[in-house]
């Protein structure tokens, strides 16, 4: 049986210690480190499974360290932080984390959300993709295809595209696209919905046949016609 690799980030090295302990009666190999630049070095050396990433550190702080990783991997990252403030969380997920968990809290939450993040991503038997004109949006690969050229995305981007377009002509507010996308129940400002869509939007054009239409008031859905 393959062992699934948490790496553990945080400066307090109580807390590693803490977190290391309940991992490990879940049967997790734990990796730690107190620093983002021990971070990244550790997360190039082993093959992480998952990132359980503190915000407030020294030097390199937990975004900097989110954003290098996000440079060369799709590895989930979840957040700690001890802030549970919504600027916090909306620049966390719109630089590409996958959850956040708020300090202090409950050990059998923490591994419950590290569990979901990681379903989300099992590899799949069936290829999972989505083909219109000039688009392929495959869930496997993690790959945009648009007019015949890759198109990088950062994961967040591409689940909400990926959701979207699986769901051709249906409206979805922007309540429903944090749940659905971001696996919980999100309940800060819905405007990094606005930024993903703005994103997306900038790297693959308008298309005559299909669009990530506006739907005032309501939200957005993929429309093909």
């Amino acid at each position: 049986m393959v062992e699934t690799k948490i790496l553990v980030v945080d400066d307090d090295v109580n807390i590693c210690n803490l977190i290391e302990i309940y991992l490990q009666k879940e049967g997790y190999k734990v990796f730690k480190a107190h620093s983002g630049s021990d971070a990244i070095k550790i997360f190039n050396e082993k093959q992480i499974d998952l990132i359980l990433l503190d915000i407030m550190m020294p030097v390199l702080d937990g975004y900097d360290v989110l954003r290098e990783i996000r440079k060369t991997s799709q590895t989930p990252v979840i957040m700690l932080t001890a802030k549970g403030e919504t600027f916090d969380k909306v620049l966390g997920l719109e630089l590409g984390a996958d959850d956040y968990i708020v300090k202090p809290f409950e050990p059998k939450e923490m591994v419950a959300r590290l569990r979901a993040v990681l379903r989300r991503y099992k590899p799949q038997t069936n290829r999972r993709a989505v083909e219109f004109t000039d688009l392929v949006i495959d869930a496997d690969s993690y790959l945009v295809t648009f007019r015949g050229k890759d198109i990088e995305m950062p994961p967040k981007e591409f689940e909400l595209l990926f959701y979207l377009a699986s769901n051709p002509n249906r409206v979805f507010t922007r309540d429903q696209l944090l749940y659905e996308v971001w696996g919980y129940d999100y309940p800060g400002d819905s405007r990094t919905v606005d930024v993903h869509v703005k994103r997306i939007r900038e790297k693959i054009a308008e298309h005559s046949e299909w669009q990530i239409k506006t739907v005032w008031g309501v939200g957005y859905k993929f429309e093909v016609k």
